[in-house]
C-alpha cells in the first residue's frame, strides 16, 4: 500500500509537535539526515529554535519514519532528548509519533520526487529481502 503524505498534513503533524513541545526548553532541535531535515526546519521556525549538526544534551531529535529503529536508536543516549518521528510503523515506546503505520506501508513525502517511486519502492524492498 502507498500513502501520498501532503503539505496540509506535513503542516497539520508540524503544529501538533509543535503545540506538544512548546512548554519545553531545547538546546537545539538535530534533523536526522536526509528524512528528518525538512520535519526539523519547519519545527525551527515554529518552535523558534537553532538548527544544530549534531544532537546535544536537552535537544528536539526529530525524524520522518520510525521503522527497525536503527537510525533513532543511534541518538537514544543523548542525555535530555526528546525524539519525534511522522510515522512510526510499530507501537512507540521512548520515542513520540504523529501517526502509526503498516509496516508494508510504503510513504511517500510531499518534497520526494514522485517518479522515482516503484523504484524507491523496490529497492527497498530488496534491501530488506521482503519480496
Amino acid at each position: 500500500m502507498i500513502n501520498y503524505f501532503t503539505w496540509r498534513e506535513f503542516d497539520k503533524s508540524v503544529e501538533l509537535i509543535a503545540n506538544k513541545c512548546k512548554f519545553l526548553e531545547f538546546s537545539g532541535i538535530y534533523g536526522v539526515p536526509r528524512g528528518g531535515l525538512c520535519l526539523a526546519v519547519a519545527l525551527s521556525h515554529k518552535l523558534e529554535l537553532n538548527l544544530i549538526s549534531k544532537p546535544t544534551k536537552n535537544s528536539l531529535i526529530v525524524d520522518d519514519v520510525y521503522e527497525t529503529g536503527i537510525t533513532l536508536n543511534s541518538f537514544k543516549d543523548i542525555e535530555g532528548a526528546t525524539y519525534f518521528v511522522l510515522f512510526s510503523k510499530i507501537k512507540p515506546t521512548w520515542w513520540n509519533t504523529v501517526h502509526t503505520s503498516g509496516k508494508s506501508e510504503w510513504i511517500v513525502f510531499p518534497w520526494e520526487n514522485t517518479l522515482n517511486i516503484e523504484n524507491d519502492r523496490n529497492d527497498y524492498i530488496k534491501k530488506r529481502g521482503l519480496s
